[in-house]
């Protein structure tokens, strides 16, 4: 068996195993969700600061970052389902405080750096990542002004599934007609062809969910607020992937990671969601006041 096969095969299984892996605790139970992304923000973050620290020189606090990136999602998933208030955040704003009052206690060459890319951590990963509870949990009207925060896992689902749509169409696309280059200075291969492809297939799959989806997450039945999604997921995804480009690129890097086989790490794996699931918060929550 060639090698080619081998990577081939390995990338398949990992897929699998991560797409029902993803999938299986998205739909399962909002514990499952919470554990899900908990680790995932950690790995990923854990991931960022080793690379920086790695390829850039740095002495970024991997411990700390990494457990206030994980709090921030958990503080606003509590903040989301009302088990908590607003002084669930105070504790990730005293660590907010140590990462930047501790440097001044280590003898760092570039402590400067430390805290831009200590601080490029919570905006790159905690954010966005702590965002997703924004659309996992809505807030449903019990009567008499009062409000219950209930789990719908279709949203969340839906934004995957249009980044998969995306990636899958705007390879086939891209394999068969790309001709123009969409951003050759940091992803040769990305073509304009195949990024459109790719956005029409993103939004043919909205218009299906809008069709099934049994939650009316976007409200009544709206094939254009589905495509709407769709279009922003695309868009804001694809600028997600170009700038994990661009941070390899300008750290000399392929991978940002070995975790999963044939796909590299946590960055790799979540570059579209990065950017994609902040833009998809901002759109949900837009269109309610339209």
């Amino acid at each position: 068996m060639t090698d080619k096969k081998k990577n081939f095969i390995t990338r398949t299984i990992t897929s699998i195993v991560f797409v029902v892996v993803l999938v299986g605790c998205i739909l399962w139970h909002p514990l499952a969700y919470a554990v899900l992304f908990g680790a995932i923000t950690a790995m990923t973050a854990w991931e960022f600061c080793t690379i920086v620290n790695r390829h850039a020189d740095l002495q970024v606090n991997k411990l700390i970052t990494t457990i206030s990136c994980v709090y921030l999602f958990l503080a606003v998933m509590g903040y989301n389902l009302n088990m908590a208030g607003s002084e669930a955040f105070i504790p990730y704003l005293v660590s907010i405080i140590y990462l930047m009052v501790s440097e001044l206690y280590f003898d760092n060459k570039n402590s400067i750096y430390n805290w831009a890319f200590a601080m490029m951590c919570q905006m790159y990963v905690a954010i966005p990542f702590a965002s997703i509870n924004a659309l996992a949990f809505i807030a449903v009207p019990m009567g008499y002004g009062q409000y219950e925060s209930v789990y719908n896992p279709v949203l969340v689902l839906s934004v995957f599934i249009f980044l998969w749509c995306n990636d899958a169409g705007a390879y086939c696309v891209g394999s068969l007609l790309g001709k123009h280059k969409l951003f050759p200075r940091i992803s040769p291969a990305k073509s304009w062809e195949g990024s459109i492809g790719g956005g029409i297939i993103a939004i043919l799959a909205s218009q299906l969910i809008a069709c099934y989806d049994p939650t009316g997450a976007l409200g009544d039945v709206s094939y254009i607020k589905w495509a709407g999604l769709a279009a922003t997921v695309v868009i804001f995804g694809t600028w997600g992937d170009l700038v994990e480009s661009m941070l390899k690129r300008k750290l000399g890097i392929k991978d940002s990671g070995h975790i999963l086989p044939g796909h590299g790490g946590m960055l790799d794996r979540f570059d579209s969601s990065i950017i994609a699931f902040p833009a998809a918060v901002v759109y949900v929550y837009t269109i309610q006041f339209l």
